[in-house]
């Protein structure tokens, strides 16, 4: 293959990507206490009942600062070191949607447009005229409107739907990596760590160096 053609495919591609992210609503996300758990009161009243987050547990819910009565009310009779679980079985699951749902611990990384895509996505129920329900972005899916986005038809249940979506993929991509704060601190203490040693080093070396010139 020329190498001209090679860079036409790419730029091809490129393009492809570029406008597909262009399609996207874009948001923008809140990653305090507030909203993360805002998204975790909504999802696990909406979504819980299908959805499983296997990667997350009810004491990372506690260890991040949310409300400990409302924790204790989601997780029931489980222990702090469970799984998000979803309320419904497997087996049912399937029974009623052909295959089980998602587990959504990484679904903000595992779709391309990450967040963005996660937030079309629940916003992009449509009514189709023979009263059923569509999704512009995924038309296979078999998941229901849970926030009524299709059927919200004035400005201030278009904002509501929208925020609740936000809080939603906010209280996701915490998930996606709930331990991302703390590393960030970690990381900051080891860069710091490693600049003032490397300074040490050097006037030590500078000293040693000064007494054998």
């Amino acid at each position: 293959m020329s190498t001209f053609l090679k860079i036409f495919l790419l730029s091809c591609i490129s393009l492809s990507v570029w406008a597909n992210e262009e399609v996207l609503n874009k948001v923008s996300l809140e990653n305090d206490l507030k909203s993360i758990e805002r998204g975790a009161d909504t999802l696990m009243g909406a979504c819980h009942s299908c959805h499983t987050l296997k990667y997350v547990h009810y004491r990372d819910l506690l260890n991040f600062g949310m409300d400990k009565q409302k924790v204790e009310a989601w997780r029931g009779d489980q222990s702090l070191d469970s799984a998000l679980n979803a309320q419904m079985s497997e087996t049912d699951a399937i029974n009623m949607f052909g295959k089980a749902p998602p587990d959504l611990s990484l679904m903000v990384k595992a779709r391309e447009g990450g967040p963005n895509y996660v937030y079309s996505y629940l916003l992009g129920y449509y009514q189709k005229p023979d009263g059923s329900t569509g999704n512009h972005f995924y038309p296979e899916t078999k998941m229901p409107d849970i926030l009524n986005s299709g059927g919200a038809t004035e400005g201030a249940q278009h904002a509501e739907v929208q925020a609740q979506a936000r809080d939603i993929v906010s209280f996701l991509t915490w998930v996606s990596d709930p331990h991302e704060a703390e590393r960030l601190r970690l990381g900051y203490f080891v860069i710091s760590y490693l600049i003032v040693l490397t300074t040490l080093l050097y006037f030590v070396k500078k000293q040693i160096w000064s007494k054998l010139n």
